[in-house]
């Protein structure tokens, strides 16, 4: 905790003190205009040190609205001033050593400045709940014919923590999953933060999902509550227990290392979850040898929360066509087609084949911590099947 706020004291102080001395007493001698430069520093560090005096334990789970808001204030102001302090460092070199005016510098860092305080603002109020429905395709010979046209929605990483006091968005989001009149939706875990208390008063809106061949889930692994301080592990467990009788309760289907099989026109296809298997330090309770069981020559579907085990198990050690995976988030922001996910995960975002298999990584509906996207819009998948 110390590190985090020495850290935060410096990405707010270090821009602020380069522009006071680099430009603000070098453009007026008032003394009141001087102090104003330095007074959104101070009490965004004041407001910093009250809220973390009042918060105790599992701050996340009882003020994540707070702490998302502080964030995204201390973003606003802390992100602009810092693109202008590296232009304008970029020019000092040119200035000092080929007498380069420091105005064109200036200009650009004030320009991207201002476009980044924008984008943050938009990405904060519109981002966060601007759905957008992603139509893919994917083609396998080995799929039955009955099952051409098969058309699966799948979401991932609701976070529904994160949407309380905030029932709207959820309403559109239910909505517009309906009005693709999906054959079968798909759950790819991280429906809670970390408590499965934030569910209630969203299972009747979440229940309310609707395909022909019904709703199916597996556990990401924000699910299992391992970012919360327990009393001890039977209340963990409990908590766990809780959210699968809830997920039930809406009348999904939680696949815990196991399949199911799913009827279409005659023809038959397995649909497999398991549950988190991520790359440490995230949780590996996968089974997949287990939940596979008994659908060798079928074409299969695999719902696994985490895309790295595409690549450490399922490519190498089975035949599945299909893997549909979340977790990554895009990390809630992709500029130009890339995202700085791409340095954690090889798999992010969209499709991903190796041969004739394939990996769908979903980007997520929620957010943690952070109340923003952009670029990263929260994502609703309508993924056709094709024979």
């Amino acid at each position: 905790m110390h590190r985090i706020t020495l850290l935060l004291i410096l990405f707010l102080l270090i821009p602020d003190a380069y522009i006071y001395f680099m430009y603000i007493i070098r453009k007026t001698k008032n003394i009141w205009l001087r102090i104003a430069h330095w007074i959104p520093t101070l009490l965004l560090i004041a407001g910093y040190f009250l809220l973390m005096q009042g918060i105790g334990e599992n701050a996340m789970a009882h003020h994540a609205q707070a702490i998302g808001r502080l964030a995204i204030a201390i973003f606003l102001f802390a992100i602009p001033k810092t693109i202008f302090m590296i232009c304008s460092l970029v020019g000092l070199p040119f200035h000092y050593l080929l007498r380069w005016p420091r105005s064109p510098f200036t200009a650009v860092g004030l320009v991207l400045g201002v476009v980044s305080f924008f984008n943050i603002l938009y990405g904060t109020l519109v981002g966060i709940s601007k759905f957008e429905v992603k139509e893919i395709e994917f083609h396998h010979p080995n799929l039955p014919k009955a099952f051409d046209g098969y058309r699966i929605v799948q979401l991932s990483d609701i976070h529904i923590g994160s949407w309380i006091e905030n029932e709207k968005p959820v309403h559109e989001l239910v909505k517009l999953v309906n009005e693709q009149e999906p054959d079968l939706i798909v759950f790819t875990g991280d429906l809670v933060n970390q408590r499965s208390c934030e569910l209630e008063g969203f299972q009747n809106i979440l229940s309310q999902l609707h395909a022909k061949d019904g709703v199916y889930s597996i556990l990401g692994n924000h699910d299992y509550g391992s970012y919360y301080r327990w009393k001890d592990l039977k209340e963990q467990v409990n908590n766990l227990d809780n959210l699968v009788h809830m997920e039930k309760a809406m009348g999904w289907k939680l696949l815990n290392n196991e399949h199911t099989t799913l009827y279409h026109q005659g023809d038959s296809i397995a649909l497999i979850g398991v549950e988190n298997d991520g790359e440490p330090p995230f949780s590996q309770f996968a089974d997949l040898k287990k939940a596979a069981e008994g659908t060798d020559g079928m074409f299969r579907v695999l719902l696994s929360h985490n895309p790295t085990h595409w690549r450490r198990e399922v490519l190498p050690n089975t035949d599945i066509e299909l893997m549909l995976a979340g977790h990554t988030h895009a990390m809630q922001a992709i500029m130009f087609g890339h995202s700085l996910a791409s340095l954690i995960y090889p798999e992010w975002g969209g499709m991903y084949t190796e041969g004739d298999r394939g990996l769908y990584v979903n980007i997520g509906i929620g957010y943690v911590g952070l109340p923003f996207r952009f670029g990263a819009w929260p994502e609703i998948t309508v993924l056709t099947l094709r024979n």
